[in-house]
């Protein structure tokens, strides 16, 4: 499967750009992880660029991503990539077995947690972002409440790297993306 129809099913399914930007950032952290560990980056990078796809029209733990693998199967999507997007949610109760779903549980919540740590600072930037920026507000449990920072420790721990590395890499991959994600700064 070409990006570019992953795209086309992001682009069918997800309205609200701020999820669209959150699967971009996801994708660039797969691909990051892929290319260092020498695994096949695009199909890395497609499995994070659809793995929410389903949230706007299945928005419950019932539905999302049990009720999207359907479509995803009709419309040619690698099983490889299904069965990762099924396991990066712990309520579907699928283990993760393989480094990409390993990969796929780590960097999903991280990437909202680095997101609203960057729009938060003066430049609004990931350019200048620092690992210990992520740590200070990762303390405070009033911040980004809904960044689930228990998942976060288990994705890292399963995923084999330490906590603030993990952090570090995704950082520098969405700063590969950074002006679509709209963190590039003022």
């Amino acid at each position: 499967m070409e990006r570019s129809e992953a795209l086309a099913i992001v682009r069918e399914f997800v309205k609200n750009e701020n999820l669209v930007k959150h699967m971009f950032a996801v994708e660039s952290a797969m691909r990051f992880y892929a290319e260092k560990l020498g695994e096949d980056v695009d199909l890395w990078g497609i499995t994070g660029l659809l793995h929410d796809f389903d949230w706007e029209i299945h928005p419950t733990i019932e539905g999302h991503p049990v009720k999207g693998a359907p479509i995803l199967r009709e419309r040619g999507v690698p099983e490889v990539v299904v069965r990762a997007i099924l396991c990066h949610a712990d309520h579907t109760g699928i283990p993760r077995d393989t480094l990409m779903e390993k990969a796929l549980y780590a960097c999903d919540e991280i990437t909202g947690l680095i997101t609203a740590v960057a729009l938060v600072r003066p430049s609004r930037s990931l350019m200048d972002l620092k690992v210990k920026s992520v740590k200070k507000k990762w303390k405070d449990k009033h911040f980004a409440a809904g960044a689930n920072r228990e998942e976060m420790e288990r994705g890292a721990e399963e995923f084999g790297v330490e906590l603030p590395e993990h952090i570090s890499n995704v950082i520098e991959a969405m700063r590969g993306i950074a002006p679509e994600l709209g963190l590039a700064g003022e």
